[in-house]
């Protein structure tokens, strides 16, 4: 898989995307978060076949046979790291070495890596629900990064719609790519084909595109988190200094022996708050 944009589309997509990356018909530079990721799946894939296979997709993968293997939260994390073969860690290392540094640069290695996990872990739950629903009927561990690749895919066909994706050797424009996803995916569980590996597909895709979609309500609901906390804080120093006010009336009246425990505990607070503003 590769990734570039055309010269009539790089003037719209520098005005339309705020922080857009700038993509040429080139391998894209590497960013911090992708070289680690793609480090942590070549060294699992090597301890993989050097005879630790059957240990980590047994321990590892997610295998929705078992109930207590379904309730394994960390699962849903590690089935990412593990391949069965050299294509399907090529392919997966391809999306993720193309598409990945795109994302990362947009929003940051940190949000970047919540977002790749995040998906992968999405299409990993998919796949015991759709085990439960009977859709999948012959059921087997779940392994590979692909539900996190598709998610970054939709992602990417979402936030960049003028990128064009190499399959094979065929330019395909990134949203038709997307859609070409997701037919195959949801033809081939119908059909019981790689039913798992498909499941995850769906999983990532849906999962990315829903935290695309989502940024305008989630930035509201932080922002009024935010402001909650702000008002909350500011009530409380209006609530300590009424209370601080009050107590230092009554030392200049009474003396300071005339103080309850409650009120000499206050003043301690208040002069606490006050140095540390110093």
């Amino acid at each position: 898989m590769g990734l570039y944009d055309r010269d009539y589309t790089r003037e719209n997509f520098q005005h339309g995307f705020r922080n857009a990356p700038q993509m040429r018909m080139s391998f894209p530079q590497m960013t911090p978060m992708v070289k680690r990721l793609l480090i942590i799946n070549v060294a699992v894939f090597f301890l993989q076949i050097l005879g630790a296979d059957r240990f980590l997709v047994s321990s590892f993968s997610v295998y929705p046979i078992s109930a207590s293997a379904v309730l394994q939260l960390w699962r849903y994390v590690t089935y990412q790291f593990l391949h069965r073969h050299l294509l399907h860690i090529l392919f997966n290392m391809l999306g993720l070495f193309f598409l990945g540094p795109v994302l990362e640069r947009y929003w940051g290695s940190r949000k970047f890596l919540i977002f790749y996990l995040g998906c992968g872990v999405a299409g990993g739950l998919l796949y015991p629900v759709l085990v439960w629903l009977n859709v999948i009927k012959t059921p087997l561990p779940l392994i590979g990064a692909s539900g996190a690749i598709l998610g970054m895919l939709a992602a990417c066909a979402i936030l960049f719609p003028q990128f064009v994706v190499i399959i094979v050797v065929f330019p395909v424009p990134i949203r038709i790519a997307a859609v070409i996803c997701i037919f195959i995916a949801t033809a081939m569980i119908l059909k019981g084909a790689n039913a798992g590996g498909q499941a995850a597909h769906l999983g990532g895709m849906a999962a990315g595109a829903a935290y695309v979609f989502s940024r305008k309500w989630r930035e509201y609901l932080k922002t009024k988190f935010q402001m909650g906390l702000r008002q909350k804080k500011n009530t409380q120093q209006q609530s300590l200094q009424f209370e601080l006010d009050r107590i230092l009336h009554k030392v200049h009246n009474q003396g300071l022996q005339s103080l309850s425990s409650k009120e000499r505990r206050t003043l301690k607070k208040a002069t606490r708050a006050e140095q540390e503003k110093l």
